[in-house]
């Protein structure tokens, strides 16, 4: 077949025969989290017991029993204990990390080499949020959930994005994705995300299992909301409305380990 003729079917389907090819992605932002303590030029560790709007037990906490690095890995550990501060009492502790006003991405590849627990009632996530809400309160302004496991199904992590109105005008969209044997408590597992205009993909130990490609925003045209600069987190929560409470089987503590975190964009 010829090239004229190659070039013309590409052409009818949609695809230009000529575009070059995407540029490659280039390291921009880490941590290996291989120092004695946490880089707070990179992070800040937040400290509340609001529940996340999701009703979640936990009062997360700046101190070395929820949150530090331990021989090259970060960890963020959720004790049962109770715990006052502020006029409001919670049965449980634990970590919340996040890069707002030090680092934020348009467009990226995000890639998170850990081990997540598991047990009822428990709720590791790896996700990003809006630095500005430039097209309303949530969901109006996205959120992209990387990789999130709920402890009772511990072999199996979701990847969504949450878009569209106001509360409770919110959509969602993803994908879970389960391993074929185990659970991902019982190893360190690759969890990776690209995120181009029009098009959010999601990996585990580099084999693509979701791609989202339609979405809205009530602020702006497409592909608002993801268009905007968002901001890593990193936390490990108990109960909520998802997971539900912890029951007599749940262990504490429990661990979230982070190997490193790893950005890329694709620069010239």
């Amino acid at each position: 077949m010829t090239f004229r003729v190659l070039a013309l079917l590409a052409l009818a389907l949609g695809l230009n025969a000529f575009a070059a090819a995407p540029l490659p992605w280039k390291l921009v932002w880490s941590d290996e989290f291989d120092g004695p303590k946490l880089d707070f030029t990179k992070w800040a560790v937040e400290e509340n017991g609001h529940g996340g709007g999701n009703n979640e037990l936990q009062w997360f906490v700046d101190r070395p029993e929820n949150v530090r690095l331990e021989n090259g890995l970060l960890v963020i550990e959720a004790r049962k204990e109770l715990f006052t501060q502020a006029g409001q009492t919670r049965a449980f502790t634990s970590g919340r990390l996040r890069t707002k006003h030090r680092a934020d991405w348009t467009y990226c590849r995000v890639e998170v080499r850990a081990k997540l627990p598991r047990g009822r009632g428990i709720w590791p996530a790896i996700w990003m949020l809006p630095t500005a809400d430039k097209y309303g309160s949530w969901a109006a302004s996205g959120e992209i959930d990387i990789a999130e496991v709920i402890g009772h199904e511990p072999h199996q992590v979701h990847g969504t994005i949450h878009f569209g109105g106001k509360w409770p005008r919110q959509q969602s969209a993803g994908k879970p994705f389960a391993l074929g044997q185990g659970t991902f408590a019982d190893d360190f597992h690759i969890f990776a995300l690209e995120w181009e205009p029009g098009v959010i993909r999601w990996y585990l130990d580099g084999r693509i299992f979701s791609a989202q490609t339609n979405w809205r925003s009530e602020g702006g045209p497409f592909p608002a909301p993801f268009d905007q600069p968002f901001y890593l987190l990193l936390n490990l929560s108990v109960g909520g409305n998802w997971p539900g409470p912890p029951d007599a089987q749940t262990v504490f503590p429990q661990r979230m380990l982070v190997d490193y975190v790893r950005v890329y964009q694709r620069t010239p």
